[in-house]
């Protein structure tokens, strides 16, 4: 089961280039697909949002922390990130936790938190 996650979030795309933008969108969803089948990722999550201020959408891969560190090193995923970086604003990648993951933070944080006084209101 998967405990990291790679969020892939973007902005509006460059007035200008929707066709180009399109283009490797499509890409991304192959090489994503390949990758889940490959066993290379867990998974992926794409959604795209109805129109707002800042991110027009993102795509979430799931995966061990292995398959996440080996997927933001593979030369094709560098060159789709290149690529969307020349179409779309605020393009941004984040790492986190997920599914089993997230139990593991929560405990880093309690234990984080046992170390600070708490405040008392």
């Amino acid at each position: 089961m998967a405990d990291r996650v790679l969020f892939i979030g973007w902005g509006r795309v460059v007035a200008g280039r929707e066709e180009r933008a399109l283009e490797v969108f499509n890409e991304s969803m192959g090489f994503y697909g390949r990758l889940q089948q490959q066993g290379k990722i867990e998974g992926f999550n794409t959604v795209l949002l109805d129109p707002n201020a800042r991110l027009a959408g993102y795509i979430e891969l799931r995966g061990s922390a292995k398959q996440i560190a080996d997927c933001r090193v593979d030369d094709d995923f560098r060159q789709l990130q290149a690529d969307a970086a020349m179409i779309v604003d605020d393009l941004c990648l984040y790492d986190g936790a997920c599914d089993k993951g997230v139990e593991k933070q929560v405990g880093i944080f309690q234990r984080a938190m046992g170390k600070v006084p708490q405040m008392t209101g």
